[in-house]
């Protein structure tokens, strides 16, 4: 990377520790282990280690009476597709008649708080699972931090004190997940070993075999929560927590294993800190889009709840405690005025929805959604039609190469490697905050161009951020790779753009 040109500059204070009692903590100690134990600059590493077979995740995971896979079985002595599928087969049952999706990517838009399922997300779900040959469909793990260790979180779904609400269609998920059991648990309350209070991303995915590791080999789940991000605000280190983020994910799905990434609530026990929560957000959202699995947008429903869902603390959820005990499952609308109570609702809604699609054989419960506008050229940009937006791409696969120096940006940097555009119609004045991740020896560059689309148009550039105001009009934001001695560093990368 080359050094930043014109970036915003952001003012970082001291804040609450979240997870630990002492207010003056160090940002080592709030993310515990992580900054000296993940390199994060290795995105391979956990991927590696997540698989059985010690493969870089291509292969399959072993399978452990030696097949192919399809004969695997669950802790109970059961074919769980045996009695999930129409058919008996381990793999997922896609409807025949299913139309062709329309074109464009599907968008994870931020006006709901459950992503869609459409025909073509469940062929993705479909592939992950065929991928995971020894994974229990009646099995699912939790990553997180204390917000998921936390009792209050899925853990009363294996007891009595469940109060859907009318909403007895979940039940058949409740019970399947209930039929699961390791060790006298369920899956529901088993404690993970891949959550522990104050954890940040790089915690799960340390050593070797890191926490992850150890939770899919011990418990062999279809599917994971996934939430993390409060503790990693404490370093306003965003790249790493994306490429974490990014690790974590791709390792879930070499496995096989489906994940559910979640949302992280507000921080409300520190404002600077609260401003960074949709950012964090931004990127969780953009791999899960990316990767076509299920993202939960429980910051979007907490918004609307007394506390933002929040504890005395204003950092961990609150539960519904009607007669002085937590009461998490209870969906009635008292209920739902308390954050576990509704992350555990989006929860097993989610679960709800991904089990009838990769074990029960049932159609798409989405016909349709927003889908991405345009091919990424100069001629058909990818349209931003509403804020927040984020996308997933490789530059290596696109053929358009418009620009090689950003002359209005007096910029030097040999930017002719292939490009993605993107188009912003902009109604009235607005500041908003682009931003693009990426790992490993990818070095791509952000450019915002006015309205002609053209080299001497471009007015701000840098290497990750730009925070921008923008007048009403047409712009352009550029996605370039960069080209060191000759050779491109196009890859893959994530973008997001936020109206702040």
């Amino acid at each position: 990377m080359r050094a930043r040109l014109a970036t915003a500059a952001f003012v970082l204070v001291g804040c609450g520790a979240p997870d630990l009692a002492a207010d003056d903590a160090s940002t080592d100690a709030l993310t515990v282990d992580d900054t000296d134990a993940y390199d994060a600059s290795n995105a391979s590493d956990a991927s590696d280690a997540l698989t059985r077979d010690g493969s870089d995740g291509s292969d399959a995971p072993d399978v452990r009476d030696g097949s192919d896979g399809s004969d695997a079985l669950t802790g109970d002595g059961l074919d769980a597709s045996d009695a999930l599928t129409r058919d008996g087969s381990d793999a997922p049952d896609v409807p025949d008649a299913a139309p062709p999706p329309p074109p464009g990517e599907v968008l994870y838009t931020a006006d709901r708080s459950l992503s869609p399922i459409t025909a073509d997300i469940v062929t993705s779900l479909a592939a992950i699972v065929r991928r995971g040959t020894g994974t229990v469909a009646r099995e699912f793990s939790k990553v997180g931090d204390s917000n998921t260790v936390n009792t209050g979180f899925l853990a009363c779904f294996a007891g009595a004190n469940v109060d859907l609400a009318g909403r007895a269609a979940l039940q058949p998920t409740i019970d399947l997940f209930r039929s699961g059991r390791l060790g006298g648990t369920t899956a529901f309350d088993r404690v993970s070993l891949a959550a522990t209070v104050g954890w940040s991303v790089g915690s799960a995915l340390a050593g070797s075999p890191s926490p992850v590791a150890r939770e899919l080999a011990a418990v062999t789940p279809r599917y994971a929560t996934v939430m993390f991000g409060t503790n990693d605000i404490q370093t306003r280190d965003i790249d790493r927590y994306a490429v974490g983020m990014w690790t974590l994910t791709d390792a879930l799905l070499a496995a096989g294993v489906v994940p559910l990434i979640t949302s992280i609530p507000a921080r409300g026990d520190n404002a600077d800190a609260d401003t960074w929560v949709p950012r964090y957000n931004a990127v969780a959202r953009a791999l899960a889009q990316s990767h076509r699995v299920p993202y939960i947008d429980t910051h979007r429903e907490l918004a609307r709840i007394p506390r933002r869902g929040l504890g005395p603390d204003n950092l961990h959820l609150n539960v519904y405690a009607p007669t002085g005990a937590g009461r998490g499952c209870v969906f009635t609308a008292a209920g739902l005025q308390y954050g576990h109570n509704v992350r555990n609702l989006h929860t097993l809604q989610t679960l709800d929805r991904v089990v009838a699609v990769t074990a029960r054989g049932a159609a798409a419960p989405d016909r349709d959604a927003p889908r991405l506008a345009g091919d990424g050229s100069v001629e058909a940009p990818y349209v931003i039609a509403a804020l927040p937006f984020v996308d997933g791409r490789d530059t290596r696969s696109s053929n358009t190469r418009a620009i090689a120096r950003y002359t209005g940006c007096m910029a030097a940097a040999d930017e002719s490697g292939p490009e993605r555009w993107y188009r912003l119609d902009v109604a009235r004045p607005t500041r908003v905050r682009a931003q693009v991740f990426v790992r490993g020896a990818t070095d791509v560059d952000l450019h915002l161009i006015d309205r002609t689309g053209t080299a001497a148009g471009c007015v701000r550039r840098d290497d990750k951020t730009l925070t921008v105001d923008l007048a009403p009009g047409r712009w352009y934001f550029v996605v370039d790779s960069y080209v060191a001695a000759g050779t491109s560093r196009a890859g893959e990368y994530l973008f997001t753009v936020l109206a702040e």
